[in-house]
């Protein structure tokens, strides 16, 4: 089919070409042969009058107007599949739709690993790919490659939409055997004292407690880096460093692990998980029911919370 002039096949070719970057992945992705995918770069270098691609080796490298025509392409294709294509009533009982989410594995732990849990029993044909941060979360999203970003709400953009799923706060974590723990905690003290953080992405981004500090002004003497805050608990045990992690995940490893949990010597502000999804599968159904379920699954862990917190003597 010819929209002016421009076949619209061609379209899935660069849209596939700007995603693998590399000519015969492209061509295996959309099933096509590597000939044809050939074929293809040449009627789009035709049509634009431009190159679109060089090659560095076996990598395509995209000029600026493939970059330029990347996600007006990505988001034409998206809405054709989400609102001509996939017109069939979503039956979660027989779907086996793979969904694709950014979190962290804070929120995998404390949170989601119930969510994927309640699939399991209501549509068991449903899958998920967990993913972790990048450098540009929301990248994913503009490109419609991932359904949600789950992480605070302070790093997610406007672009899309999104919703609350809880407010967390964060406490000072240490091994059970840590002397300088077992007496208050000051400032002078934290900020002394050698840190395990999690930091992620090419560029080593900060989670949300150092980001939180730098707001503040305060720059800690972090020891060790990792990339996940699920491996910080392990290296705190027997020695002297400390970590600043959320009171969910605190709470979780403590459960097994002789850890020590204080408050913070200083007033760090709560901060709220928040999901987020691309507009276009704004009326998705499949969309519509996960986020039915992670909201739903959210507001019952606050609840248990809340619950729980009650039955503690005052």
């Amino acid at each position: 089919m010819r929209f002016r002039g421009l076949d619209l096949n061609l379209l899935v070719a660069l849209d596939a070409l700007m995603t693998e970057r590399n000519l015969t992945a492209a061509a295996r992705s959309i099933n096509l042969s590597q000939p044809a995918m050939s074929a293809a770069v040449a009627r789009l270098r035709a049509y634009f009058r431009d190159d679109l691609f060089t090659m560095r080796g076996r990598e395509l490298v995209p000029t600026p107007l493939a970059e330029a025509l990347a996600a007006p392409t990505r988001e034409a294709l998206l809405h054709i599949q989400l609102s001509i294509a996939s017109r069939d009533t979503f039956d979660p009982a027989k779907s086996d739709r793979r969904f694709k989410i950014v979190l962290s594995d804070f929120m995998a732990i404390v949170f989601f690993r119930a969510v994927i849990a309640r699939v399991a029993r209501e549509a068991p044909g449903i899958t998920f790919e967990l993913i972790q941060f990048d450098d540009q979360p929301d990248e994913p999203l503009r490109r419609g490659e991932v359904d949600f970003l789950i992480f605070p709400e302070i790093y997610m953009g406007s672009a899309h939409p999104k919703a609350k799923l809880f407010d967390e706060t964060l406490v000072c974590v240490g091994c059970g055997e840590n002397r300088q723990l077992s007496r208050k905690l000051t400032f002078e003290r934290y900020m002394a004292m050698g840190h395990v953080a999690a930091q992620f992405g090419r560029t080593r981004k900060p989670s949300i407690e150092e980001w939180l500090l730098l707001q503040h002004g305060h720059k800690r003497r972090i020891e060790v880096a990792v990339p996940g805050f699920g491996m910080i608990p392990p290296l705190l045990l027997g020695t002297e460093r400390i970590a600043t992690m959320h009171s969910r995940l605190a709470r979780h490893f403590a459960a097994t692990m002789p850890l020590r949990i204080v408050d913070l010597p200083l007033p760090l502000p709560a901060f709220t998980e928040a999901v987020q999804w691309p507009a276009l599968h704004n009326n998705d159904q499949a969309s519509i029911w996960m986020r039915e379920i992670i909201l739903q699954e959210a507001s019952a862990m606050t609840t248990r919370r809340g619950k729980k917190q009650a039955r503690q003597p005052a």
